[in-house]
């Protein structure tokens, strides 16, 4: 067990805030965005979907014994109504658009990169000029760590973090459609394709590039078990973002941007109607990864059994603890970078009692061969 105290969290390299609010109206000479040999080395921790599982105090004390370089939280920050759960079974988020949770993010003492899901903007439908919504809110909490439609370029650790598109439920259509026009100009998929593109142009030649968005690209799969595969629906399906395919695809035609890893959240590990498990890393035949970093839910509480010293799980329904309870178990995807490559990822679960922490289970989703 690791003794921790809040004081001692170790800061990590600032990122260089970088936005493209406007289209590119050319195509880019291939030979001016490329990567030259790369030496990129960082500890990455992704945050899955929250659904109200975050506690600024004890994710702090996990995240100083991971000691990450940086924080990718890929949204969805307020759990669906229980009502939503008794009638629909799919992903799309139903819920409130926590402020106060965000705000609590924003607050995370460490180098951090958000994208906001569908669920995060579920009430706020049209952008409004006269007063502050949700969603607006939210973005004033982050500033220019969300990172939609933009790049973050980290320059001591030789990356650039490039956001796709916010509010995303996953399919062939465009959720909050009149909102993304609103904010950020977008009309349709084929705009959206062309922003997320514009973002990655003009990265450091010797940074890789992680794209940062709530749901995964079409094109991995179309089993209900697949990694942006539906799985509340008979036959399965690919609900995967099309503009983010487009983006990444057009990205590795026309420019030598090394894409070594691509993460995303939305599509929850666990499988509807008690299918089993999701696939949650895929490994492209050009060797990028796409990684799925939506473990919900994300945090299990720890009790101890009256009249012993055994330490149990506890379900994670009620969020009051019992006079017995001790802690907490909290989930991160932690990734390796070494070198400008993926070198491993594993789900991890860090424990959190009072001021001690420690890795309690470690389970490998991908180790480099090298």
């Amino acid at each position: 067990m690791v003794m921790i105290t809040l004081s001692a969290l170790i800061h990590a390299p600032s990122p260089c805030f970088l936005s493209t609010t406007h289209r590119s109206t050319s195509s880019p000479d291939p030979t001016t965005v490329r990567s030259s040999s790369m030496a990129a080395s960082a500890r990455i921790a992704v945050v899955g979907d929250v659904h109200d599982d975050w506690n600024l105090e004890e994710d702090s004390k996990a995240l100083q014994l991971l000691q990450p370089d940086l924080v990718l939280f890929t949204g969805r920050f307020s759990s669906p109504s229980l009502f939503h759960y008794l009638i629909h079974s799919w992903p799309c988020d139903f819920g409130n658009e926590n402020v106060e949770l965000v705000q609590s993010i924003a607050n995370l003492n460490l180098p951090k990169v958000v994208i906001l899901g569908n669920h995060d903007a579920w009430k706020t439908q049209h952008f409004s000029g006269k007063r502050k919504d949700g969603v607006q809110r939210q973005l004033e909490c982050l500033g220019e760590e969300h990172v939609a439609y933009k790049r973050l370029d980290f320059p001591t650790l030789k990356l650039s973090v490039v956001g796709g598109r916010p509010f995303s439920c996953g399919g062939e259509q465009l959720f909050r459609r009149s909102l993304l026009s609103a904010r950020y100009g977008i009309q349709d998929m084929d705009g959206s394709a062309d922003r997320i593109y514009n973002a990655a142009l003009g990265t450091p030649e010797d940074h890789m590039v992680i794209f940062l968005a709530h749901n995964g690209p079409t094109g991995l799969g179309s089993n209900l078990n697949d990694i942006c595969g539906k799985d509340w629906v008979f036959g399965g399906g690919d609900h995967g973002d099309p503009d983010l395919a487009q983006a990444i695809s057009h990205v590795k035609e026309t420019t030598k941007i090394s894409i070594p890893l691509v993460v995303f959240g939305h599509m929850h590990k666990e499988l509807a109607y008690g299918n089993g498990l999701r696939k949650m890393i895929m490994v492209g035949a050009d060797k990028t990864i796409y990684l799925n970093g939506a473990i919900v839910p994300r945090v299990r509480r720890l009790v101890v059994e009256q009249g012993t010293d055994s330490t149990n799980l506890m379900n994670n329904e009620t969020s009051v603890f019992s006079p017995r309870s001790r802690g907490t178990l909290r989930a991160f995807t932690l990734v390796e970078i070494l070198e400008g490559r993926v070198d491993k990822i594993a789900e991890t679960w860090v424990s959190v009692i009072d001021d001690e922490t420690a890795l309690e289970e470690e389970h490998v989703l991908f180790q480099s061969d090298n």
